[in-house]
C-alpha cells in the first residue's frame, strides 16, 4: 500500500466532525406502560361523566378528560420496543440525543424520531469482479465480508448509507488488493501471490477494508475470497503454462532419483564383489539404468547374446 493511498484512506475514516455513539435516556417502559392504561381510563371516566353531568361540571370534566387523553397518547407514543441486536437512535429536533440499545420496552421522549439500526453480524458477498494482477494478467476475484455496526452515530450520520457504503468499499479494497499481488509466485521466494497465500491475503483485506469503513462505524469480522482465478481468455494459456511447470518439476524429481540410484548401484556392486567392471561397461550400465528409470513407457529387456565389444 502506498504512502498516497494511506493518506486518501486516513482522510476518508477521519470525517471533519465525527459523530459518536453515546447512551440516550430512557426508563423502563413495562410500569409506565400500566400507569398510562389508567390514565386512559381515568380519561374515558372523565369524559363519561362530563356528558352525564350538566352545566360548569360539564365543561371542567370534559377538559380533565381531553387533558388525560392527551396524557395518555403522547406516553405511548414515547414507547419503544428494543429487539435483541437492534438499537433505536434517537434524534430530537434534529439533533443525535444518543441511542438505546438495552433490549425490552423502553420509555423516550415523545417529541423525538427513534432510528432503528441493525446490530447483528452481517455478511455480503462482492460482485466478480474482473481486474489485473500485479503481473498484469486478467483474473475474476470476489469476496464475502462478515461485518457489523460497531457505532450506531456514525452509521447513520457520518454516511448516507451505510450498507451501500461498505458494499462499495469491499469492493474497492478487493480490488486493490487484487491489484496488488500476482495471482500465482511461480516459485519465487519470498513473494506473497493470491493463489499461494490467502490468509495472508485475506488478512490485509480485512485490515484494508477496517481502515475503509471506520468512518461509517462498522467493524469487519472476517473476510474470504470465494472466488479466484484467471480470465476467461488466458484461462486455457495459463493452465497449460501450470501444466508445463507441473511436468518440469516432476521430471526433475524422477531425474534426481534416478542419478541417486546410479550412483548407487556401481558402488553396491564394487562392494559385493559381484562383476568387475571397467569404465566403459560403467558407463554403459549408467545409459541403461538412466534410461529405465527415466523412461514415460515401460521398457523392454533386450538379452546380448554377444560381447560388449563386438
Amino acid at each position: 500500500m502506498t504512502a498516497q493511498t494511506q493518506t486518501s484512506i486516513a482522510t476518508l475514516s477521519s470525517p471533519n466532525q465525527p459523530m459518536r455513539e453515546r447512551a440516550a435516556w430512557y426508563i423502563g417502559g413495562p410500569l409506565l406502560l400500566l400507569a398510562d392504561l389508567l390514565v386512559l381510563t381515568v380519561a374515558v371516566i372523565l369524559i363519561w361523566q362530563g356528558a352525564v353531568h350538566k352545566g360548569a361540571t360539564e365543561g371542567i370534566l370534559s377538559v380533565l378528560g381531553v387533558i388525560f387523553a392527551i396524557a395518555f397518547f403522547m406516553v405511548w407514543r414515547g414507547i419503544i420496543i428494543v429487539a435483541p441486536g437492534r438499537a433505536h437512535v434517537v434524534q430530537l429536533f434534529g439533533q443525535y440525543k444518543g441511542t438505546v440499545r438495552q433490549p425490552g420496552m423502553q420509555w423516550v421522549n415523545p417529541f423525538s424520531n427513534r432510528i432503528p439500526v441493525s446490530t447483528r453480524i452481517r455478511n455480503m458477498e462482492t460482485a466478480q469482479a474482473k481486474v489485473n494482477d500485479s503481473d498484469g494478467n486478467p483474473i475474476e476475484i470476489a469476496a464475502v465480508v462478515v461485518w457489523q455496526v460497531h457505532d450506531t452515530a456514525q452509521a447513520i450520520y457520518s454516511v448516507d448509507d451505510y450498507v451501500k457504503f461498505v458494499a462499495i468499499q469491499a469492493e474497492t479494497a478487493v480490488r486493490h488488493i487484487a491489484s496488488s499481488y500476482p495471482y500465482d509466485a511461480r516459485g519465487a521466494e519470498g513473494v506473497l501471490s493470491l493463489r499461494d497465500n490467502a490468509d495472508e491475503i485475506t488478512a490485509r483485506l480485512s485490515a484494508e477494508l477496517t481502515v475503509r469503513v471506520q468512518a461509517a462505524g462498522v467493524e469487519v469480522v472476517e473476510t474470504r475470497l470465494t472466488r479466484l482465478s484467471y480470465a476467461a481468455e488466458i484461462a486455457g494459456a495459463m493452465l497449460r503454462q501450470q501444466q508445463a511447470a507441473a511436468v518440469v518439476g516432476a521430471r526433475a524429481k524422477i531425474v534426481e532419483g534416478a542419478v541417486g540410484m546410479v550412483r548407487l548401484a556401481p558402488q553396491r556392486l564394487d562392494e559385493e564383489n559381484v562383476v568387475d567392471l571397467d569404465e566403459e561397461r560403467k558407463a554403459a550400465m549408467v545409459s541403461n539404468l538412466l534410461v529405465v528409470l527415466c523412461s514415460e513407457q515401460a521398457t523392454q529387456q533386450v538379452v546380448n547374446t554377444g560381447s560388449l565389444y563386438s
